[in-house]
């Protein structure tokens, strides 16, 4: 890595890394008159010397917001609940960075790891192992293709669906990264996907887009070909998992969230909407080093 690469990894910045180069307390060599830093060194530097680089956590209190993936079930509990928080849902790998930049007290995500199979922890290992972070499970949700009332063009999987007017997601979505792993999956070619317009920015927008015949078909969760009364075409149960700084786990206004989810209230809402599977609700599922 270089002097950038490095200090985007520790999350600190390129004044840092100098004044620990000259300080000769961090793993480093010069080449070409530049400064390298071996990503194995630097992590075992980081395992002996946690208190070498200062506390990834924000240095002052991020926003009450949920930042990331748009989740239907959680954005109304944010709402019903009373808990003080705001959502800004532009998509898991958005929500990610604002994340970690200290713009959101928490981030859903959805991002499957095409390797392993798994969803969230692969990433979070890569990018968060060094940070006091917690992730819990929300939900399990089935995602699928979102079609026309009584399936007109007649789609039973997604070879059927590549040459009709798809509604995609933004890049930074956990939807865009299944869909790419679906058509290798299928062996199918991402470009000879008939794109309908521009990427949509929700699972609603994508329902919405169906409903208004700007597209044919797209690929989103149960509950939202539900909530416009449009089939469905279940292909995947993937995991929805919310991130959240280690410290603010324990504030009001998560707790505040968390604790409105065991009221009987929104076992009902949860059992009403398509696709969710909410039994597992908490557990945790990526607990970092730090």
């Amino acid at each position: 890595m270089n002097t950038h690469e490095v200090a985007d990894y520790l999350r600190i910045k390129e004044r840092k890394v100098y004044d620990l180069v000259a300080q000769r307390r961090i793993p480093c060599t010069r080449a070409a008159g530049k400064w390298l830093f071996p990503k194995d060194l630097i992590d075992q530097w980081l395992l002996q010397n946690a208190e070498a680089v200062p506390d990834n956590q924000p240095q002052s209190t991020p926003p009450p917001i949920i930042a990331g993936s748009h989740d239907p079930l959680l954005d109304w509990a944010v709402r019903e609940s009373g808990s003080g928080l705001a959502v800004l849902f532009n998509g898991s790998l958005d929500g990610l960075e604002r994340f970690r930049a200290g713009d959101a007290m928490a981030c859903g995500l959805h991002v499957l790891d095409a390797d392993s199979g798994e969803y969230n922890a692969p990433l979070l290992e890569r990018n968060l192992n060094h940070q006091p972070v917690v992730a819990i499970e929300w939900a399990r949700r089935q995602q699928g293709l979102i079609l026309a009332p009584g399936n007109p063009l007649g789609i039973q999987n997604l070879a059927d669906a590549i040459d009709k007017r798809f509604a995609v997601r933004q890049k930074e979505a956990g939807s865009h990264v299944l869909l790419q792993y679906l058509l290798q999956q299928s062996a199918l070619d991402p470009a000879c996907l008939q794109v309908a317009g521009s990427p949509f920015r929700s699972e609603n927008e994508v329902a919405q887009a169906v409903v208004n015949n700007e597209a044919d078909v797209g690929l989103g969760i149960a509950a939202a070909a539900a909530q416009f009364k449009l089939d469905f075409l279940p292909l995947w149960q993937e995991r929805y998992d919310l991130l959240i700084w280690r410290r603010y786990y324990f504030e009001p206004p998560l707790q505040r969230l968390l604790q409105f989810c065991q009221q009987p209230a929104f076992s009902v809402r949860a059992a009403e909407w398509i696709g969710y599977d909410t039994q597992a609700l908490g557990q945790v599922r990526f607990n970092s080093q730090t």
